[in-house]
């Protein structure tokens, strides 16, 4: 049967392997977030509606949401092998 140490060592290592896996997926995002401000012509405020402002900044926190999640599913697959009995 395997002890608490080595459930939580595995648990660990397959945290680490979700935040690299998740790291390397924001390098296939990041063209598309440009390519998305391109298209909606973020740069230039003054010449766009309200919507589309609103669509700029939603574009812009695609990839500090991702980050979060990233790290949200990388701590809670450590934490859950701490709490179970």
């Amino acid at each position: 049967m395997n002890s608490r140490g080595q459930t939580l060592g595995v648990s660990i290592i397959a945290g680490i392997f979700i935040f690299i896996i998740g790291m390397m997926i924001i390098n296939f995002v990041m063209p598309e977030v440009t390519t998305a401000r391109t298209a909606l012509n973020c740069a230039d405020a003054s010449s766009i509606s309200d919507a589309t402002k609103l669509l700029c900044l939603v574009v812009d926190t695609v990839v500090p949401y991702w980050i979060l999640l990233v790290f949200s599913i990388m701590g809670g697959s450590i934490v859950s092998q701490l709490l179970i009995k």
